[in-house]
């Protein structure tokens, strides 16, 4: 292997002599690409193809998890390739693998690493493995081999697994030293993909940073940072059953994993990661953005400000944002796209209070991570602009939310009495309202010295839960401080107190980037209501209903949820008080909120709605509209709405139907939708006359009370159009009476994807639906499963002989059934595949009963032949099953209808499975299930049946008694 730099692993290794990393990432794929005929795959992208337990993509197998679990389909590209090797961009924040609250604090952690790997997908196994690994690391790296320590399995008793010896003999004859050989117990040294599926032992490679001779064997696995893993080689060759148990797999499959950061800073002589030219190109970009003083690499006590930690932050975070962003992950307030949303603000605090750098530095630094990067992953390059104006919008919105939440917290802490927590009800404002993450309000009060109250943050993280928790509504609590009481609408009325001024709440538009621009609102408090009563005035902590002149949140109605955000007194920018939701009663709009400080009468305030939240509302209710009109479109004319609701996270929409949806309807109304958003039609809006409105042909109403003017959303055709006498625009697209907030293009809807039908009575059915990335995921899972019913689909048409194979296959339908029913897919693709699963239920139980019965055949007829004429058969035979054993003696007493049958099968587990049939003609005195209990008994089991068949078990031990107890209890009766 020509090798394109000249290796120097002495003390002076670190300086122009050494590799890059591009080198070294170069080297180990071309070393397994060339030298030993690996295919070299592309990194897969970080956001999981349809795996929802998934956040992001953890580490480099999780892109081949289906051949581990035996699920690809036959004609997958995946199949294609024996051997693989390839660079994997990983992501570890959010979910079981979190480094992000590590991150900064050392030299190691990241959120965002790549990870080298070669796997073998039932090619070479343990002796080629290492012996890869070990010639890579001493030969092509030319890393000292007495610096290198190996770690294997050393055996499980409880488990029943012995020492991984084939494993600790190869290296033994790579010619490494037994003192460097060193076995490590189950957790150490047994990789499990999860709580089933395939797992194995795994050998460790360890590097000693300090060498010199020693014998650091002591410190292996002890946390010590001298010697630190770098190379996991992963022999899969169990499956965890659901039982716990171990079986061997049927092809034995190699996955190794090596960090490349840390093996570069092995190859650079470094001790720490960020001093790698992984970084240290970053770490330069950020020092000319900031004012403070060149990274050192300090940490702990020695980092005086946190100044080297904010580095290490804003290095490792922007790495993490330029990849998530490029594959399609942003900022956002669920799931992945939350934890962005974290890591972003996270590295924008740092940037702001740290390094004390403008606006704006963290953008900057993406053309230097997509120099560093953009050679490995060239979609980076593809993408640069873009992930500079996310960077930034996100920023700007940020910054002057932290500012704000800086204040509060700041005003606060002066308020405390000494040795007290901050109080969560703060903490709580701050994370809801301002987007603050709980790591970042925790970090910004342990450098005060101060902790928060966690229980009581909990406490409230649990009743908000709870609260947006989908239960029937009467189990909602009464809202006393949202619906104004008939009393309390006669005394505003007779005050003159105005209706609310909602306009705003339609006031957006369309950004030059196409994002979404929403203006804050100032207004003045004309009543505050209590306990069902007007009030002038209401002290802090209270929950009350705030009733102002106007408003630009969208108060709950028309099926569409309310605004959330929160509002502060005006010229007062450290005192939030969030809206929790948004009520119309009597036209007056009432905003559910909790008292921070004293209300009054009078106060002006400035109002900022989720504006995040909104747009998934604005989002999910323009899909409704696209919904209706394919509904009506695909269906026909009859079909009405009967009931929508629109949320963040999906919308619900009921209509009328005359029978079950069929899966082509259900394709056909999703492709109506789809090229409605592929034209981008432009989302039209305006208020008419009511009595004009209904005189629009086509037009979609519900049977509710509409305000006069009322509004109209028409989609791809101008009011003034659908309004002309005569027009039949409405005919051909969606106009209909709404009040709720909509997007201004259809584009920005994305995709629509039904996740669910079903009829809620005869004639009325109900679909749920997701759109945007919602939708696409909802469709990489589909696919996922397709393929998995197609395996499984293929296996069965194999017809195999073997009845153990076919149960298991018959159990997998089953199981895979209980996925397809519940899992987030399209409807139409649930449809299919729920009646595909059926059809190989039925196959693959009629397959298990036709082996039964012709196993049973055979035994019955050589049992025939030894007991030729005898009244009574008694004997042992092999069964798989008691359904087997049970048609052996059915088959026999066919066959010999005046002979009486008792079987016995000892089963490898120790069991004695017992089935007997008597003649006809022995009856009344010859019971089957009288015969069945005397002959289990014996064996210290139960049996149970009627006078002509019965069936049990028992313990092996008894079985010889049992068998005399038997003979002796038919010749009894005989």
């Amino acid at each position: 292997l020509a090798v394109p730099w000249r290796w120097r692993c002495s003390s002076r290794r670190g300086g122009a002599g050494c590799p890059t990393a591009g080198q070294v990432r170069a080297a180990f794929l071309r070393f397994f690409q060339e030298r030993h005929g690996h295919h070299r795959l592309p990194s897969a992208p970080v956001r999981p193809r349809g795996d929802p337990r998934l956040l992001f993509v953890n580490a480099g197998m999780n892109q081949f998890k289906p051949i581990f679990l035996g699920t690809v389909h036959p004609r997958s590209e995946l199949t294609q390739h024996r051997r693989v090797v390839n660079s994997q961009k990983c992501v570890r924040a959010g979910g079981k693998h979190n480094d992000l609250e590590d991150v900064g604090r050392d030299t190691y952690h990241h959120t965002f690493f790549e990870m080298l790997g070669n796997w073998s997908f039932g090619d070479y196994f343990k002796e080629e493995a290492c012996s890869m690994a070990w010639e890579l690391l001493t030969e092509v790296y030319k890393i000292p081999r007495d610096r290198l320590y190996i770690t294997y399995f050393g055996g499980d008793s409880t488990l029943g697994l012995s020492a991984d010896e084939e494993c600790r003999d190869v290296w033994l004859h790579l010619g490494v030293p037994a003192s460097h050989v060193l076995p490590f117990p189950l957790k150490d040294n047994f990789w499990e993909m999860g709580d089933t599926g395939p797992c194995g032992p795994c050998t460790e490679i360890h590097y000693d940073y300090v060498g010199g001779g020693r014998n650091a064997a002591a410190l292996v696995n002890q946390g010590s940072p001298d010697v630190v893993e770098i190379w996991n080689l992963v022999f899969m060759q169990y499956n965890r059953e659901v039982e716990g148990n171990l079986l061997p797999l049927p092809q034995h499959h190699v996955d190794t994993g090596m960090g490349l950061e840390r093996l570069v800073t092995v190859l650079q002589n470094k001790r720490s990661n960020y001093d790698t030219d992984l970084f240290t190109p970053i770490l330069d970009a950020i020092h000319k953005g900031c004012r403070v003083p060149r990274y050192q690499g300090l940490v702990g006590d020695a980092d005086v400000g946190r100044v080297n930690m904010a580095y290490r932050v804003v290095a490792d975070h922007v790495r993490t944002l330029c990849v998530c962003i490029t594959d399609g992950i942003y900022p956002g307030f669920s799931g992945a796209e939350l934890v962005l949303r974290r890591i972003l603000r996270r590295a924008v605090r740092f940037c702001s209070e740290v390094l004390q750098a403008p606006p704006g530095l963290l953008a900057s630094l993406v053309p230097t991570v997509v120099e560093v990067l953009g050679e490995a992953y060239p979609e980076l390059m593809k993408n640069a602009d873009q992930i500079m104006d996310i960077i930034n919008e996100n920023e700007a919105a940020f910054l002057s939310s932290l500012e704000r939440g800086r204040c509060i917290i700041e005003r606060t802490v002066q308020q405390m009495e000494p040795s007290t927590n901050f109080p969560a009800e703060v903490a709580w404002s701050l994370y809801g309202n301002l987007g603050f993450p709980v790591d970042l309000i925790d970090l910004m009060l342990e450098e005060k010295g101060i902790h928060l109250d966690s229980a009581a943050f909990n406490k409230l993280a649990l009743e908000d839960a709870k609260r947006k928790a989908h239960c029937p509504k009467a189990e909602q609590p009464e809202k006393t401080n949202t619906c104004l009481d008939v009393h309390s609408l006669s005394q505003l009325r007779s005050s003159n107190v105005p209706a609310t001024d909602d306009s705003l709440k339609y006031a957006y538009t369309l950004g030059p980037h196409g994002q979404y621009e929403f203006s804050p609102c100032q207004a003045t408090v004309l009543m505050l209501y209590r306990d069902q009563s007007l009030q002038k005035e209401v002290g802090a902590g209270q929950h009350c209903g705030v009733i102002l002149d106007r408003t630009n949140f969208y108060a709950e109605q028309g099926g569409q949820d309310s605004d959330q955000g929160y509002m502060i007194h005006l010229g007062q920018q450290d005192v939030l008080f969030p809206v929790e939701s948004v009520h119309l009663c009597g036209g007056y709009v009432i905003h559910e909120v909790t008292a921070v400080e004293t209300l009054h009468v009078g106060d002006q305030v400035q109002l900022f709605v989720d504006e995040a939240q909104r747009l998934a509302c604005m989002t999910n209710h323009t899909a409704t509209h696209l919904l209706n009109f394919a509904l009506r479109h695909v269906l026909g004319d009859s079909t009405e709405q009967r009931g929508s609701h629109v949320t963040a996270e999906r919308l619900r929409f009921d209509f009328d139907t005359k029978g079950p949806v069929t899966v082509e309807q259900l394709q056909q109304v999703e492709q109506v939708v789809q090229d409605m958003i592929k034209r981008n039609e432009v989302v039209h809006m305006a208020e008419v006359p009511l009595t004009v409105a209904r005189r629009v042909q086509g037009l979609r109403a519900v049977d509710e009370e509409y305000p006069d003017p009322v509004r109209i959303v028409s989609l791809g055709v101008p009011v003034e159009s659908v309004l002309t006498h005569d027009s039949k625009a409405a005919m051909q697209t969606s106009v209909e009476l709404c009040c709720g907030t909509h997007l201004l293009q259809t584009g920005s809807v994305e995709d629509l994807a039904i996740i669910n039908e079903h009829q809620l009575v005869k004639g009325i059915s109900r679909v749920i639906a997701v759109t945007g990335r919602q939708a696409k995921q909802a469709r990489e899972v589909g696919q996922c499963l397709a393929m998995e019913v197609d395996s499984v689909s293929l296996r069965i048409k194999q017809r195999s002989s073997s009845i153990p194979v076919m149960q298991n296959l018959s159990k997998e339908v089953g199981q895979l059934t209980k996925v397809v029913d519940s899992t987030a897919i399209p409807q139409w693709q649930r449809k299919e595949l729920q009646t595909i699963l059926k059809a190989l239920q039925r196959t693959a139980n009629t397959a298990v009963r036709k082996l039964e019965l012709q196993q049973a055949e055979k035994k019955a007829q050589s049992l025939l032949a030894k007991h030729w004429n005898q009244p009574v058969i008694i004997d042992t035979v092999p069964a798989d099953s008691l359904s087997i054993l049970m048609k052996v003696v059915n088959h026999l007493c066919d066959k010999s209808p005046g002979t009486s049958v008792l079987l016995l099968s000892p089963q490898a587990s120790g069991e004695v499975l017992c089935a007997c049939q008597v003649s006809k003609n022995c009856l009344p005195a010859f019971s089957a299930a009288d015969w069945a209990v005397a002959v289990c008994t014996q064996m210290e089991g139960k049996a149970g049946g009627s006078p002509i068949v019965a069936k049990g078990s028992g313990n092996a031990k008894g079985m010889q008694g049992a068998l005399t107890t038997a003979l002796e209890f038919a010749h009894s009766k005989l």
